[in-house]
């Protein structure tokens, strides 16, 4: 058997940096976690004033952005506070991260000298001042680029061909109009800029003291990518900004090298001179490796704020909405991503109205009312819902004479409410009824091999067992202090794997056998339904489906 074994003693030390923290995990060889720090950039960083790590400016409508140069600052500070800790940076062999995706960083011309020549007895923040050309990055929460979507849109062909394309239709957070805007509105700016980054690939430069690449996955994210090939797609960059392509420099691999670690990092922190930098990748792509998503068929449920289901596909078929991007842990297969805005928010919505804000009787009329609740089906739209784009509402339908074995003759009437328990069982089993049907559509296939559930609500037992019902295979609970700077650690690892091995390796092979012992384990909380109610499931989805349609077709309209 192949020898993916990793030195006894060495460690692998993976960043997050996400909107309002930047947080650390240290992995050892045997993949269990031997420390963790946080950073939170209000509290810890109070003199750059953000609220919950961003600046909205009120004055442009939807933009939303962060100082970059806090983020610079965050990196050095969190290497003070884990060397105060005891860690012995000596004995770390990799390091890599993650970003949240889609916010950019545009380097001023002749920056690429400040980054290889770091001076060791100041702090990084004294030296990057001057750096940026842009000095306030725009991140996700971003919304002010509809009219650059439409026209990146309009230049390539229409949405659906762009998402086929790029992965995406364009999103106002997504990279590519955020560039777009910056050319038209700040030309000048946009000719200063030398180099523009992600922030994953932003922090890995200042770890490597050079231009790090974009990585495949996190590259996806900026409608500018063409996902089948992993280049940069030339209709994408023209209909962007002019000489783009010299700014945004080559695509990498997400388990590939950036670079050793900078002389600056060996000097004030004694790093080992050989410790290699991962390419870091985006938050939600690392998230599916910590969650130790690894092939074709396995999916995840986030149950948040917003419900997140992202699955591993060979054949993803891009649509117009969710994500495609490349698999961070594979070079074969995709990382299909999909979003809902109604989450907890709109589940403790229906609590609070209809189960005396209890969570045990919410559960409890979970349980009273029995699977497929006599073909009473519900649309639940506290917040204007991204999958599928429908306005704020409630919609009840009840289905006559269904029996869930067949669609012929079902006829569906509105009704204004139902009764309570109906009404809890209709929300939960339409929220997964459309997650199932959306994962499908995408090129997930039915069932999964296993789904994992993390979040809030995967600590619920009713939840869970309507998952397993509805999808039909086993559903694993994870216990996790932070599944994206846990999918950096694993992800440095596993390309210094791939580094000593000389090509791609799975990252399976690493922790295959041994999972229960490790940082990564998941435990079976539900085993898949039985066939006979996944197969009635299947039928009260698929009117759901025609329903849903309808819908859109009558509400998109206004």
């Amino acid at each position: 058997m192949e020898d993916y074994d990793l030195p006894s003693d060495a460690l692998f030390l993976g960043f997050d940096s996400s909107t309002q923290s930047l947080k650390a995990t240290v992995l050892n060889s045997h993949l269990n976690i031997v420390a963790t720090e946080l950073f939170h950039f209000d509290s810890d960083l109070p003199h750059y004033n953000t609220k919950d790590g961003v600046f909205r400016d009120p004055s442009d409508n939807g933009r939303i952005v962060s100082p970059t140069i806090m983020w610079v600052e965050a990196l050095d500070l969190m290497l003070q506070k884990l060397a105060k800790s005891g860690l012995d940076f000596g004995k770390i062999a990799a390091v890599s991260g993650s970003g949240q995706q889609h916010g950019s960083v545009y380097w001023k011309s002749g920056s690429s000298a400040v980054l290889s020549s770091l001076d060791p007895t100041k702090p990084l923040v004294d030296q990057f001042g001057d750096a940026f050309s842009v000095k306030e990055s725009p991140i996700w929460m971003d919304s002010s680029t509809t009219a650059q979507c439409r026209e990146i849109e309009k230049a390539v062909g229409g949405a659906l061909e762009l998402a086929r394309m790029t992965g995406s239709r364009a999103h106002e957070r997504y990279t590519g109009p955020q560039i777009k805007k910056i050319f038209q509105t700040q030309p000048q700016v946009y000719q200063d800029t030398e180099r523009i980054s992600l922030v994953s690939s932003f922090m890995a430069c200042l770890l490597i003291g050079a231009y790090a690449s974009i990585d495949e996955t996190d590259g996806a994210g900026m409608n500018l990518m063409d996902i089948k090939q992993r280049i940069w797609s030339t209709v994408a960059l023209e209909a962007t900004a002019p000489d783009l392509e010299d700014k945004l420099g080559k695509l990498a691999p997400a388990y590939a090298v950036a670079g050793h670690i900078a002389p600056y990092f060996v000097q004030r922190f004694n790093f080992h001179k050989n410790c290699l930098v991962i390419q870091w990748s985006g938050d939600n792509p690392n998230s599916l490796a910590g969650l130790t998503l690894n092939k074709p068929g396995d999916l995840a449920i986030s149950l948040g704020t917003s419900d997140t289901v992202f699955g591993i596909s060979s054949d993803p078929q891009p649509r117009l909405e969710g994500h495609v991007f490349p698999n961070p842990v594979d070079k074969e297969s995709y990382m299909v991503m999909l979003v809902y805005k109604n989450g907890s928010l709109t589940r403790e919505d229906i609590r609070n109205r209809y189960a005396e804000k209890s969570w045990d009787a919410f559960n409890k009329s979970l349980e009273q009312m029995p699977p497929l609740n006599g073909g009473k089906i519900g649309f639940y739209y506290k917040d204007h819902e991204i999958l599928p784009p429908l306005p704020v509402g409630f919609h009840r339908y009840i289905l006559d004479n269904f029996t869930g074995d067949t669609l012929e003759g079902l006829t569906e009437r509105e009704v204004q409410e139902f009764d309570s328990p109906a009404e809890i069982r209709a929300l939960i089993e339409g929220q997964f009824l459309s997650m199932r049907a959306h994962a499908e559509r995408f090129g997930m296939p039915a069932p999964p091999n296993r789904i994992i559930a993390t979040g809030g609500a995967s600590a619920n037992q009713r939840i869970l067992s309507s998952i397993a019902s509805i999808f039909g295979c086993d559903v694993y609970t994870v216990q996790r202090p932070d599944s994206a700077s846990l999918g950096a650690a694993l992800p440095a690892a596993h390309g210094w794997l791939c580094n000593k091995k000389g090509s791609f390796v799975p990252i399976s092979g690493m922790y295959m056998d041994k999972l229960e012992k490790t940082s990564l384990s998941c435990k079976l909380a539900v085993s898949a339904g039985n066939s006979e109610l996944v197969a009635k499931y299947t039928i009260l989805m698929k009117k759901r489906m025609e329903i849903e349609n309808s819908l859109v077709e009558k509400l998109g309209r206004h």
